[in-house]
């Protein structure tokens, strides 16, 4: 159970005397209550009073500058207390910490264990559920890369339950063997455990052992004259050794991450290498946020705190920096992991070259990120300009609306900051309960939700706000911030010119009777169409899932007394749901176990939910 201590003396050097000699977790505040800095250490009262000595650096001695208050948090041990540091630095954001923006959860391979007829599937989210969780995968692409060639080993199933419960014939996959055909009883549950089992072991990265049971069986099989499931087996065993060849480490096996941070003009990045069963599955870049005398082996250590707090963390890393606190990191890391993990910067032969690599990619990408970086702040000087503000926008959001013809609305909002897109910020609205096609209503609604969490202080304010419209949705948004108190924040509108062209948007600000027309090489209106095709992108794509998945769910699944068996039984009756909704009520009521009142459910479900369908 940890401790909280606040003191509010005034002399910086009387809170020493309120701070005790424990391990813990130390917060520096300024003059409003802001954090300044969150940090940990094994004696606390040592600690902090090293600000208040001979300060090495200039970056700590602004920090003391600002300092008017110290909150501290003991804790039970020191690797109790790095655990805390880096939760409350994800969570507060301290402008003098080295600050790692992760806006993307990672995505993982789904294995549906519960299932008598396992699924394999893409998944990105809380790994609470049902199930198991391989990953995580450094990208969307491993990860279907990864499901493709499981394909092509083990024909375990990848659709949807929904199809995988309403098929009635065989589909394209198992056509071409790549699946087993679970849905019409085309194989045996013990079968499929042998192909689960398989791929299992694949994913687990005992490649080698899923080799030696497919020769077995493919012996098996050839003993009992079975030559064409040995011909399936041996190809497998073909294919599963191709794979090994192209993906494997040269000369590594078993589980690591090869973590690589390089510093260039002020900036830092650090590369991760991902090999898992000694595949490397590819590599993903970072930029953490970081004072500008922040040395490589402080930013390593805090990144791999931050990093790995609610990551699975293989055995071995390799770095090309020893970290701060290199034995703390692998105590709490082994810890929390269940096995030892250690942690290398001094390695040779095939890893060092492995090393050297991931040191190139994170210089290239700096190289990138910095030519980047200027052209996007020269773009925010430009757009300072062009509407006239005082400063460039720390902070924009802008808002767009999708809808087929008034069907399945839905409302974006996008939030860019100093350094581009911050999507971990991006949300989304379903609209409900307005006339279909009023976007002014839309509008409403998405701003009312999302302005009176800003104004409970769960998002901060945006210094900009964009709407994708003219004159009339720029009037609705100023009619929701009024009710809501908010005053002072610029609007700005973005309609398509008279051509409806792109590259003639006309902006429209709230007080004004005429348009700003910017020219189309302004670097000003490139950045405010990058924003809208953001929003544009962001709110299409989900109204098309949004639509699609009203339009895929079965009509049958939401009526009562209508089980799996049941729903089954008359698709194959009717061919599917096509067929079945196109039954009459006496049609329906002839099957097995299905009553007159049932059948008059199910004909009303489909002319009511999708008409047409």
């Amino acid at each position: 159970m940890s401790v909280d201590q606040k003191t509010d003396a005034s002399d910086l050097r009387l809170l020493l005397k309120g701070i005790p000699e424990n391990p813990g977790v130390y917060r520096m505040l300024d003059a409003i209550g802001t954090v300044l800095y969150v940090g940990k250490a094994k004696n606390l009262k040592r600690r902090v009073g090293s600000y208040f000595g001979h300060v090495p650096t200039r970056r700590i001695q602004r920090m003391v500058s600002l300092i008017v208050d110290i909150e501290v948090t003991v804790t039970r041990t020191e690797a109790e207390a790095l655990l805390l540091e880096s939760n409350l630095i994800k969570a507060l954001q301290p402008r003098f910490n080295v600050l790692l923006r992760d806006d993307k959860s990672y995505p993982y391979i789904h294995l549906t264990t519960q299932d008598e007829f396992p699924r394999l599937a893409f998944y990105r989210g809380s790994r609470k559920g049902e199930g198991r969780f391989f990953g995580p995968y450094p990208s969307a692409g491993a990860v279907r890369e990864t499901l493709q060639l499981l394909q092509k080993l083990f024909p375990v199933r990848q659709c949807e339950d929904s199809v995988f419960r309403h098929r009635s014939r065989p589909c394209l996959q198992y056509q071409i063997k790549r699946c087993g055909g679970p849905c019409v009883g085309l194989i045996g549950a013990a079968d499929y455990a042998e192909d689960v089992a398989s791929t299992v072991k694949f994913l687990e990265g005992r490649a080698d052992e899923v080799v030696s049971d497919l020769v077995a069986a493919m012996e098996r099989a050839a003993a009992a004259l079975e030559f064409e499931r040995a011909a399936i087996l041996r190809d497998r065993i073909a294919t599963l050794r191709q794979i090994q060849q192209r993906q494997y480490v040269h000369g590594e096996g078993g589980d690591l991450d090869i973590v690589a941070c390089a510093l260039e003009g002020g900036l830092h990045c650090v590369q991760v290498f991902f090999i898992r069963g000694g595949r490397n599955l590819g590599n993903r870049g970072f930029f953490p946020q970081a004072p500008e005398d922040t040395d490589l082996a402080t930013v390593m250590s805090c990144f791999l705190a931050q990093f790995y707090t609610d990551k699975n963390v293989p055995p071995e890393l390799i770095l090309n920096v020893e970290p701060d606190d290199r034995d703390l990191l692998e105590q709490v890391f082994s810890e929390r992991a269940g096995h030892r993990v250690q942690i290398k910067s001094k390695v040779r032969t095939e890893r060092a070259r492995w090393l050297e690599m991931a040191r190139g990619n994170a210089e290239v990408a700096l190289k990138s990120r910095l030519s980047s970086r200027a052209g996007y702040a020269r773009r925010l000087d430009a757009l300072r300009d062009a509407l006239e503000l005082e400063t460039p926008p720390a902070r924009m959001e802008c808002f767009d609306i999708s809808h087929t013809q008034g069907e399945r609305t839905v409302a974006s909002c996008v939030v860019f900051d100093g350094e581009g897109p911050r999507k971990s910020d991006y949300r989304r609205f379903n609209i409900e309960d307005i006339t279909p096609g009023d976007d002014y209503a839309a509008l409403s609604q998405a701003l009312t939700r999302r302005y009176t969490r800003i104004k409970d202080g769960e998002y901060p304010l945006p210094d900009l706000l964009f709407i994708d419209g003219g004159r009339g949705q720029l009037g609705a948004v100023a009619q929701v911030l009024r009710e809501l108190g908010i005053e002072g924040l610029p609007l700005v509108g973005i309609s398509k010119g008279p051509d409806r062209k792109p590259g003639t948007e006309q902006l429209w600000l709230l007080g004004r009777g005429v348009p700003v027309i910017l020219p189309s090489h302004s670097p000003a209106m490139h950045l405010i169409e990058q924003i809208r095709d953001e929003a544009h992108r962001f709110a299409i794509t989900g109204h098309r899932q949004r639509r699609a998945k009203a339009r895929t769910t079965s009509s049958l699944e939401g009526i009562r007394g209508i089980g799996p068996k049941r729903r089954q039984e008359l698709l194959k009756q009717f061919g599917g749901l096509r067929g079945l909704a196109r039954a009459r009520v006496e049609d329906i009521a002839g099957v097995d176990g299905i009553s007159r009142q049932l059948a008059q459910q199910i004909y009303d479900a489909f002319h009511q939910e999708i008409p047409g369908y």
